[in-house]
């Protein structure tokens, strides 16, 4: 079956634009784009800043990780932070943790370049300006660092997944909808090389892939449940007919919209397409 280039799929059979990974460019992230917030109200998206980072050998790091294992107070900590597979083995301290943001930051910027794929421990290490003993401290591979990535996207959609509102038939429930919708976009935008990569099994395995079309079918839940409460508890109107699914298409349509707002090639424009994805949404289960 073909692969759809979507935060999963389930029949994995629509046909969409995605750009290959052997090698040629994908769309890459609007630069301007807002950034996410995640948990705590704290921005989410890891925004390429290697350049201009001093150069440095790490490999002393563990040594200095165990001089310094104080929590780091002046910036939010997010479930990347933790690192990979070798990283996750022992404590980290502050420098550990600034060496992981710095290798996640060069990796985001590779894969959202050149692909999954075409991207290598040594364009990563040479972006992030330090070595490839320092990378293997932390990653055990590009793989396992584009997962590291991904828990940072896992969990800001399932936030944003639990924070559905009941949407009522009037204008407080019309502006609880769009306000989702927003922030589902700035989620979007945050995490959309990392979303383009996930939604190609073929790619990243099933394993992963598995992992956002379980979230998919998480966040079409919260939309039925949202669209349709209201009217259920007050028993005002016959329920929507096949919610289930009018909440699934829902979400490919909002799904979809990001996509095209998060390639540099399309310019739309964000805060109208926002209003009118979210007019759609509540006339589709309000018609």
């Amino acid at each position: 079956m073909s692969r759809d280039p979507r935060l999963g799929s389930p029949g994995r059979t629509t046909a969409a634009p995605a750009a290959s990974q052997h090698g040629s460019r994908q769309p890459a992230v609007r630069r301007d784009a807002p950034a996410a917030v995640g948990a705590q109200g704290q921005p989410s998206i890891v925004k390429p800043r290697s350049e201009g980072v001093q150069a440095t050998d790490d490999r002393a790091a563990p040594a200095d990780e165990s001089r310094g294992k104080a929590v780091e107070t002046s910036r939010p900590q997010r479930p990347s932070h933790g690192g990979g597979i070798p990283a996750q083995q022992r404590d980290l301290g502050s420098q550990g943790r600034e060496t992981i943001r710095r290798l996640l930051d060069a990796g985001l910027a590779e894969f959202e370049e050149t692909g999954l794929q075409a991207t290598r421990v040594e364009d990563i290490v040479r972006r992030a300006k330090t070595s490839h003993g320092t990378f293997y401290l932390y990653f055990a591979n590009k793989d396992d660092l584009f997962r590291t990535l991904l828990r940072d996207a896992l969990h800001d959609m399932a936030i944003i997944t639990d924070e559905f509102p009941v949407v009522t038939s009037n204008e407080a429930g019309r502006a609880a909808l769009r306000r989702w919708v927003q922030r589902f976009s700035e989620i979007y935008a945050a995490h959309a090389t990392v979303i383009r990569i996930l939604s190609q099994a073929e790619i990243v395995g099933e394993e992963v892939f598995a992992d956002g079309l379980q979230l998919l079918f998480r966040l079409s839940e919260s939309i039925t449940q949202g669209m349709t409460a209201a009217e259920k508890a007050q028993g005002t109107a016959e329920p929507t007919p096949h919610a289930e699914l009018t909440a699934l298409a829902c979400l490919m349509m909002l799904e979809r919209v990001n996509y095209l707002l998060s390639a540099v090639e399309v310019q739309l424009p964000r805060e109208e397409m926002n209003d009118r994805v979210a007019a759609i949404i509540y006339a589709a289960f309000r018609s």
